[in-house]
């Protein structure tokens, strides 16, 4: 039975903060809101939990999953940039904005996709998700909640625990995040936009 935590969307509270990564350091899957929609989310080095939230979405690793990063000085370490990529990425960053780029191998190769070696990378602008990543220490592992034969993710935190309570381990309410995911940008041959989502492309030229 999952648990539900209400966290306040602008000023979280440090202890159900601290509760909720520590379930995510236990192995656990959550839900969590982000600057876009609602994402479920595990950590970084966790198998089993990876492959719960796979299981959840019903996805394989054709889909990227995207490491959720508190800020750029993380990209770095999980991801190879190059100037012109660090520039554009500075002048989006935070945002609703997923990046492709070719992985570092601090990131596990069960979390990549099998043909290119790539990951999502994004860093969110949501004061609940910056303070579970900044509380975990390391980026999440994380995808939208769009569960399987829904048309768009979901956003009411009670459906969510209505209909997850027995595939996650926490859901948290931090309130309306949207309905719109990210704008999914593809940096490892150019930079080809993806999907349009709620991150203006524009600034990409698109």
């Amino acid at each position: 039975m999952a648990q539900f935590f209400m966290i306040h969307p602008d000023n979280p509270q440090l202890r159900l903060i601290r509760e909720a990564v520590k379930i995510v350091k236990d192995g656990g899957l959550i839900v969590y809101p982000t600057d876009s929609c609602y994402a479920l989310g595990c950590a970084l080095g966790d198998k089993a939990a990876m492959e719960r939230l796979l299981a959840v979405r019903q996805l394989d690793l054709k889909h990227h999953l995207t490491l959720v990063c508190a800020d750029l000085s993380e990209l770095s370490t999980y991801a190879r940039v190059d100037n012109r990529q660090f520039r554009l990425l500075k002048a989006a960053t935070p945002g609703s904005y997923t990046f492709i780029l070719e992985a570092t191998r601090e990131v596990p190769r069960r979390t990549l996709n099998p043909k290119r070696s790539t990951i999502g990378l994004r860093v969110p602008e949501n004061p609940v998700a910056l303070a579970l990543l900044a509380e975990h220490g390391e980026p999440i592992l994380s995808c939208t909640l769009l569960l399987p034969g829904d048309s768009e993710p979901l956003t009411d935190p009670y459906e969510i625990r209505d209909r997850l309570e027995r595939s996650v381990d926490l859901v948290i309410d931090g309130g309306w995040c949207g309905l719109e995911p990210t704008t999914v940008i593809d940096m490892t041959d150019g930079v080809e936009l993806v999907r349009r989502g709620k991150g203006d492309p524009a600034r990409f030229g698109f």
